[in-house]
This record gives structure tokens, sequence and C-alpha cells, in this order.
């Protein structure tokens, strides 16, 4: 077993490498195509935000999006063998004008666990310890009211995932309770989930000189073992000097929206909601082709959430803060969390 998490942690490091490799040979200089850069997100999640160390208890995940690619192809700067595969991803050849068109690597991991983690016993009713590793590979298609997202994300459930290691290591660090129920986690499962997403920002509904209110809303789905569900929301924004993206990101499936093509500084506050009708969650419906621990999952679930970003030029900071409802039977309380998320524009 030991062989086999060895394994699939080098597999997923090799792939991450790999799109890294990829951004560090083609990424332009900087006095090059400013309008055009490429950018990189690195989030963290956590229930200690709110005081808590259940539920959805700790998520990270690092991003890297490239800039325009017909823009990009156009430049010469990337490699001959890429262009084919360029030219062949979806809406690549639409001609409407100002349309953008981008791809997104990402690798990340989640963790979810009972509320009481210093038991060693199978509790069973709360919902099962449960791990997500994956590597993801998005195409983003925007206009500047519109963005279109299709994402893939493949990965693994159970043991391989690593988050049993991740969580007793940063607890022993922190001198905090040690998760002993870990050894009745999801089973090993390859996991897939395949999501569109499609959000709209129409013209600001206030503005006044640097000052602006917009309103956004999302629609989309996503199909897989992991997660098979329908979902739609909406973010409100109000602040100075606006960024020409589709509001704050989260670690969620097609939830990046950091692609500010403008070096501008600035900041808003938010709040936001999205709603999701769910037909299967593996974190609570367990393994897909194994026995396992499972409990009875709601079948609608949503997220509240609100919180400020801040930019100045390359950057860009991002604080949330998520109450998300009930999302298994015999839950006692909604479930908080905070988001952290710092975007770099290069």
């Amino acid at each position: 077993m030991a062989f086999i998490r060895s394994g699939a942690l080098c597999v997923f490091f090799c792939l991450f490498s790999c799109g890294m490799s990829l951004v560090a040979a083609t990424s332009l200089p900087a006095t090059e195509e400013p309008s055009l850069p490429w950018a990189m997100n690195i989030y963290f999640e956590n229930d200690l935000f709110t005081g808590t160390d259940s539920n959805y208890t700790n998520g990270v995940k690092v991003t890297v999006i490239s800039p325009d690619l017909v823009s990009f192809v156009e430049s010469g700067k990337l490699p001959e063998w890429s262009l084919p595969y360029v030219y062949r991803l979806p809406f690549i050849n639409n001609p409407e004008p100002g349309l953008k068109r981008k791809i997104e690597f990402s690798f990340g991991q989640n963790m979810y666990t009972p509320a009481d983690t210093s038991r060693s016993d199978l509790i069973v009713d709360d919902r099962p310890y449960a791990g997500w590793t994956y590597f993801a590979t998005a195409f983003h298609t925007r206009s500047s009211g519109q963005m279109d997202t299709i994402e893939l994300q493949l990965g693994v459930v159970g043991p391989t995932s690593l988050a049993d290691e991740t969580q007793k290591t940063v607890h022993s660090l922190r001198d905090l309770q040690r998760p002993n129920g870990w050894d009745h986690q999801l089973r090993n499962e390859p996991g897939l989930a395949a999501i569109y997403e499609r959000k709209w920002r129409p013209d600001p509904l206030y503005s006044n000189g640097s000052l602006a209110l917009d309103f956004i809303t999302h629609l989309g789905c996503s199909l897989g073992n992991v997660a098979t569900y329908a979902n739609t929301g909406f973010e409100t924004r109000f602040g100075w000097n606006l960024p020409d993206d589709f509001g704050a990101s989260l670690i969620r499936p097609a939830g990046n929206t950091s692609f500010s093509t403008r070096q501008q500084q600035g900041g808003y506050l938010f709040v936001g909601a999205n709603g999701r009708a769910v037909a299967r969650d593996i974190f609570l419906d367990g393994n897909t082709f194994a026995d396992s621990h499972s409990v009875d999952k709601k079948y609608f679930v949503a997220d509240l959430a609100g919180g400020a970003a801040i930019y100045f030029q390359q950057f860009k900071l991002t604080w949330v803060q998520v109450l998300r409802t009930k999302e298994f039977d015999g839950q006692p309380d909604d479930h908080g969390f905070g988001s952290i998320s710092l975007s770099f524009f290069y």
C-alpha cells in the first residue's frame, strides 16, 4: 500500500511539474504583451477560521492559467508541436470579436472528516473520513460579459490521496488533537469529474466614477463518480475599480475567475450564493465500486458567501467566509469555513 501511495504521489507531482515546466518555457517577458498575462492562483480553505475541525475541513489548490491562446499562438511563442492541439480545442476558431480563450492547469487536495476526530472507532452517524487529490485541466472562453468553462478533473479518493498523512502532519506541527479515525476512510478509487459552467456579467447596476456595483450569475453541472450535480448562483460586488473578471474564486469545480487583463489597484466587498441539486457525492454516498461507510445525503445544498478583495498591479488577495447548509441527515449544524487566495499576474 505504501508503494501505491508513493507511486500515485509521484504521478501527480510529475503531471503538475510538466504543467509548470510548460509555463516556464513559454511565458512572455514582462515587457511583452502586458494585456495578455499568465495567472497563478494559490488557494487555502479551512474551517479553522470558524473554530471547527469537521466536514469539509481543508482544501489547497494551485492553478496556472495561460494568456489568450489565439493571440499567444499568433505571437509565435508556443512550441510547434502544441499548435495542432490548441486549434482542436472547443470554440477556438469562433470568430466572435473580443473573444478570449485560455487554458488552466490545477493541482489540489480536499479533506473531509467527521466532527469528533479523537475517536478511533467507526462513527456510523457522521460522515466518512475522505481525501481527494486531483489534477485538473480547464478551458475557458470569455467575452466582456460571459465566460464558459469546461473542466476535467482526474484524481484519487482514499488512502492514496495522502489526506490522512497531510492532516496528521499538520496537526502534529501545530500540536492539535491527533485525528484517530482515518482507518475508516473511503477506500481507494480513481475519480473522474467532467464540469461545465457559464457565468454572465452584464453592465454594472450602478457606476459613479471609479465606484461601481455589479451582479454576476452562473449556471453549471458536473458528471462523474466523484460528484454529479447541477448548480446555479450569483455574486454582487461593490467597490473601487472593479476588475474585469467574474467574481471571487473558490476551490470548487469551474470556480476559477481570475482573468484580469488590466494592471490596476482597487478593492471591493461582495456577497454571493451557490446552490446545488446533488445526485451523487462520493464523500457522503461512499465508494462507487466497493462497500464503505456512508451517510444519507441532502439532495439540495447551498453555500452563502461574503468577503473582500484587494488588488494592486499584478497581485490580488481575496478573503471569503462561507456558510454551507447541512449536507446529510443527522448533521447537527450548518458548516462554515474560510478561504484565502492569492493571485499573481505575470
